[in-house]
């Protein structure tokens, strides 16, 4: 499948649309990818998506003899038509498969989220501006589902929204709320918008790098960034210089100053810590939060994830990264 009947595929357009308009909507392919999550939904389909170096370990075992859809749409093992002729005919219509010597396998895959489920595209080996779900998804899920309160929000804003996750979790927390999802990647709009609405959610969804596009102000703002150090030219991945947390950084300066009174931002990332066991992101983010007036609730999640991207020069004065939840509140 070339590039372009690649983005087709998922509902976006080569060349993008201008920055602070929303990402292309085309009808039909909507109608095809709610067919194939609703077929998933009728069949109780659940499936925890893991590390990629779990998929990787998964898939370079004896693939099912008798495949069942999570193995082709969770460990994104190849299959043949003839094996599961539903599924097939669900995503040929979708347009989201791809051949290989008789095989075939889906560009995208589902993950469960409690009782949801999500489109996303990524595995190993996945282009440059994959949608990608996995462990940092849950985490970020459960921080903001223990930080926000139920009917806490009218205004909600998720920040670089990828499949759609923080928007779902902060939506379901704040029925009727006004909901915004922002991200660079059209991919990731396209399947937002169609996760979202697989839900029973509507939201209003915009291109753009940054928030100088989105005016409004926020009483619950989440964001999950991307923050692994170097240039691999990854939309899902990069997160600039600090090692990383520069990208987290930015976020969390634009998102207070879009925070409204008695607002909260949920910020979930990696922070760099450094030989001697300094945290970086962790005092820049305490120092943001003293100058903007916000008080911070601070914590280590995980100590030590993506451990094998500390073999990278970028990381030579890194001793580990770590998990972490920021919660900034604005006074009422």
């Amino acid at each position: 499948m070339n590039e372009q009947s690649a983005l087709s595929a998922i509902g976006a357009t080569p060349g993008a649309p201008e920055h602070g308009m929303s990402g292309p909507t085309d009808a039909r392919a909507d109608a095809r990818l709610l067919a194939l999550l609703e077929h998933a939904a009728g069949a109780h389909y659940r499936f925890v998506t893991p590390t990629s170096a779990t998929v990787r370990r998964r898939l370079a075992q004896a693939p099912p003899a008798e495949p069942a859809a999570r193995d082709v749409l969770g460990w994104g093992f190849d299959f043949a038509a003839e094996d599961m002729p539903p599924l097939h005919c669900l995503l040929k219509d979708a347009g989201v498969l791809e051949e290989a010597d008789g095989r075939l396998r889906s560009r995208l895959r589902i993950a469960s989220l409690d009782e949801e489920l999500l489109l996303h595209a990524g595995g190993p080996g996945a282009a440059e501006d994959a949608v990608f779900l996995g462990p940092d998804s849950y985490r970020f899920a459960r921080l903001i589902q223990s930080k926000v309160a139920f009917g806490a929000a009218s205004a909600v804003l998720d920040i670089g929204t990828g499949a759609g996750v923080g928007a779902l979790v902060a939506a379901r927390l704040s029925p009727g709320a006004r909901l915004t999802a922002i991200d660079i990647n059209p991919k990731a709009l396209t399947l937002a918008r169609i996760n979202l609405r697989h839900a029973g959610l509507e939201a209003r969804l915009v291109l753009t790098n940054g928030l100088a596009d989105v005016e409004d102000l926020f009483d619950l703002i989440v964001a999950n960034p991307p923050y692994v150090a170097g240039r691999s030219g990854r939309i899902y991945k990069d997160g600039g210089d600090m090692h990383g947390a520069r990208l987290s950084l930015d976020w969390t300066q634009q998102a207070l100053e879009r925070l409204a009174p008695g607002g909260r931002f949920v910020l979930y990332t990696g922070s760099p810590i450094s030989m001697g066991g300094r945290d970086i992101l962790g005092e820049h983010l305490k120092a943001l939060a003293r100058k903007a007036g916000c008080a911070l609730d601070y914590e280590e999640i995980d100590p030590d994830i993506f451990g094998g991207e500390l073999r990278r020069p970028e990381y030579r004065d890194v001793e580990r990264i770590a998990a972490i939840g920021a919660v900034f509140t604005r006074p009422s």
